[in-house]
């Protein structure tokens, strides 16, 4: 069954609510979608989220990918041959994982709509319904409040607070959020690389009692020893293993870990982190995502599965490959929850902050 046409929509997707991290407040994102027409009629729906800091592309890097390279080479060829025709991309889009993983995600959606199967189906699913965490950026103390309220009357239950101020903020927000939603609901840490070791023991200590569920990407990342921002910090596996081997346990690599020989360096002990934290933009798409949680799971290292702010389309696709995925112990997808709009509708169902996988065919996602 040919590919008989590849279109490249771009799109600049605002978003209901900005929010500020450790380094940039957002306001709006640039996804570039990949719809692949098939010879009967089928469709596959690929996007490509680019951020800089964390795809190393922008988004004029990946829409040239996907217009120079992938269009000509998937124009005409056979959907049965896709996992060779992604081998061969691979290797001319390493500088682009973003629009890999939107021509990774588009083919695996073309190729299981025309099996007449779910995605997760042609994997097999081992989860049904998982909860997701929702985001609450650097806030005040009394509006970081006021959105756990809002999420609390939607039914969420685990909680996501970035960090970024002093540690003293930060510790003085993390409490006046846990006393407001109680002893039992998870809250996860995710610093975006704004500490030093320092900082992040005084940060526990001072919770040792509050009961922090994990702490994402604390440090700068070092890509593995090599590169450090200034010469005063810490920076990636060296500064992870100056922390007590109980505190690395409940840290998650995420600006550390982009690739499948990433998580095998990772893995090595003395591992310097517990969690793994795999984005679809990051490693390329679905098929690098697997080998990763391959890894994670001979390893002992739990998964978690995370998105930037990213249409329903590569959401869903991460949530396929989490569902199918042993070692998956928390989802942080709710990268699609802010947008104003998208190109697309379905995919996924998010019940009472549970999200599950719907009945439509490949990713299920259908164009607007």
């Amino acid at each position: 069954m040919k590919i008989t046409k590849v279109e490249i929509i771009h799109e600049n997707l605002e978003l209901t609510r900005p929010y500020t991290i450790a380094y940039r407040t957002i306001k709006a994102v640039e996804n570039i979608f990949l719809i692949l027409h098939l010879a009967d009629g089928t469709i596959g729906i690929g996007c490509a989220a680019p951020a800089p800091g964390v795809t190393g592309e922008s988004v004029v890097d990946s829409e040239s990918a996907l217009r120079n390279v992938v269009e000509p080479q998937l124009h005409g060829q056979s959907i049965h041959q896709f996992p060779a025709l992604l081998a061969r991309l691979r290797h001319q889009l390493l500088e682009t994982p973003a629009a890999l993983a939107a021509v990774d995600i588009a083919l695996h959606d073309a190729f299981t709509r025309h099996l007449g199967l779910r995605l997760v189906d042609w994997w097999g699913a081992v989860h049904t319904t998982l909860p997701t965490s929702i985001t609450i950026g650097i806030l005040s103390v009394e509006e970081t409040l006021e959105q756990a309220r809002e999420h609390l009357a939607t039914g969420f239950r685990v909680f996501k607070l970035k960090t970024g101020r002093t540690v003293p903020e930060d510790v003085e927000v993390f409490t006046r959020l846990r006393e407001l939603i109680g002893p039992d609901l998870p809250i996860r840490i995710d610093a975006n690389q704004g500490y030093q070791p320092a900082d992040l023991v005084a940060f526990a200590d001072a919770t040792r009692l509050l009961d922090v569920e994990f702490y994402e990407q604390p440090f700068p990342t070092g890509h593995h020893r090599s590169i450090v921002r200034h010469t005063a910090e810490i920076a990636g596996i060296d500064a992870q293993l100056l922390l007590p081997p109980a505190l690395r346990t409940i840290c998650a690599a995420d600006e550390d870990l982009h690739h499948a020989t990433d998580a095998l360096e990772l893995a090595a002990r003395p591992q310097p982190f517990g969690i793994f934290n795999i984005k679809l933009m990051k490693c390329g798409g679905l098929e690098e995502a697997r080998k990763i949680a391959f890894i994670a799971k001979r390893t002992g290292i739990d998964l978690m599965w995370g998105c930037n702010d990213e249409s329903i389309v590569s959401i869903t696709a991460a949530l396929h490959a989490a569902m199918a995925s042993p070692a998956t112990r928390y989802l942080d997808l709710d990268g699609s929850l802010d947008l104003a709009r998208d190109l697309v509708t379905g995919g996924f169902v998010l019940e009472n902050g549970y999200l599950s996988i719907g009945d439509g065919l490949g990713l299920g996602c259908k164009l607007l």
